[in-house]
């Protein structure tokens, strides 16, 4: 009975940093180009470049080439997966719990 865990914990483990954590919310305004980002933080452009490499492989943020920049954006509908499944289990543990 494989309920994506594998994906979930994926999902998971790109936000289960600080910094990782921050730029999710940054997006979370919409959409920004890696030099405003990295202005938000005291860090270099590879280790920006790092964190933002993890995100965008667990499929949490996409990032799309303008020219000679990278911009990137949260992809509503892995948000929209684990929300479900936070949702889910909260279901499942306010039955319980009754």
């Amino acid at each position: 009975m494989d309920k994506g865990y594998a994906e979930y914990a994926l999902l998971m483990k790109a936000l289960s940093d600080e910094t990782r954590v921050k730029i999710f919310d940054l997006l979370s305004e919409g959409e920004l180009c890696a030099c405003k980002i990295l202005e938000e933080f005291n860090i270099t452009q590879p280790t920006l470049s790092y964190h933002m490499k993890i995100l965008c492989e667990s499929g949490l943020v996409i990032s799309r080439r303008d020219g000679v920049w990278m911009k990137y954006s949260i992809a509503k509908s892995r948000v929209d997966l684990l929300v479900n499944w936070f949702r889910d289990i909260g279901v499942k543990v306010t039955e319980y719990s009754q």
